[in-house]
């Protein structure tokens, strides 16, 4: 599904005690019948209403957009159940408190199968490498993300990234930029406030229909006086599409909660579920980690 050009922020649901719309001041609104709105409610918990003592349907003056959001994304060729889970997945990034979340524990929690293991960052670079290399040459316009820690990290591999730019149809990059900071080339850089959990991720991200791989890892504490190719990290990293979907939406979400407009399309865009893959790239997928885990171990 391709992004809608403009990179408006949809309206950001008010409270829930300014809900003064009718069901039929909705419809006459947005052009959905209420039945519409009522099935629409029961079967994709969307529109979300306030429940009055009598049980009576209200509905905040944002519904109104969000509701013409479903709408638009509709006619323009997606699903219903698509176009409405699109929109409620860029509502939750907006509405949510600007703590910009964990890549890795989004993707634990997502996918607690995955089997995370302790690297050294040199094995996490070269991996990246590997994923940033066969991106480049087989995935087609991939959606793609980096987390560097540090901006001196992302500099470092300026070069490399800047190639992928070339290929894709987004390029991210997070760390401790500058607030504001410029785009470099085709890549937009989004600053991590020390705050942001992300600040102690490594990340490598490729969301393409034909080639999705990812590689997400935080850093063990306590490590000052590690050298630094020696540091230590968890990590996890797959080729199954529904994990690198699951990653890829979370650094949009980032991204988009610290101030970054342009990824709200890519929200929408990245909403729908991929197809499920067959056992044997799990299976492939498994085996490698096997190999990486004792490649680590005896480096």
């Amino acid at each position: 599904m391709r992004p809608e050009a403009s990179t408006t922020q949809p309206p950001v649901r008010t409270d829930s005690s300014a809900a003064s719309l009718t069901i039929g001041d909705l419809a006459q609104r947005t052009g959905v019948q209420p039945a519409t709105l009522r099935a629409w409610e029961t079967r994709h918990g969307f529109p979300r209403a306030q429940r009055r003592a009598s049980g009576h349907r209200r509905y905040a003056e944002s519904d109104v957009g969000l509701v013409q959001q479903v709408i638009r994304r509709r006619d323009s060729g997606a699903r219903l159940e698509v176009a409405i889970a699109e929109v409620k997945l860029v509502q939750a990034a907006v509405g949510d408190p600007p703590d910009a979340p964990s890549v890795y524990a989004a993707l634990r929690r997502a996918h607690p199968t995955l089997q995370p293991q302790r690297l050294k960052k040199s094995t996490l670079i070269a991996l990246s490498w590997a994923i940033e290399d066969e991106c480049c040459a087989r995935a087609e316009r991939p959606v793609i993300f980096g987390a560097f820690q540090k901006e001196r990290y992302f500099r470092a591999a300026a070069e490399r990234w800047t190639e992928l730019a070339r290929i894709a149809r987004s390029a991210t990059a997070f760390a401790d930029f500058p607030e504001a900071a410029d785009p470099y080339g085709q890549i937009r850089l989004v600053h991590l406030p020390e705050t942001a959990p992300m600040r102690r991720e490594w990340a490598v991200i490729c969301d393409a229909t034909d080639y999705p791989a990812m590689l997400t890892a935080w850093e063990l504490p306590g490590q000052s006086t590690v050298p630094d190719r020696q540091r230590l990290f968890e990590a996890i990293w797959t080729m199954e599409p529904g994990a690198v979907r699951s990653a890829a939406r979370t650094c949009a979400q980032v991204a988009l909660q610290l101030g970054q407009a342009e990824a709200a399309p890519l929200l929408y865009e990245l909403a729908a579920n991929p197809p499920t893959p067959p056992v044997e790239l799990l299976n492939a997928a498994a085996l490698l980690n096997r190999v990486v885990a004792y490649v680590d171990a005896t480096a």
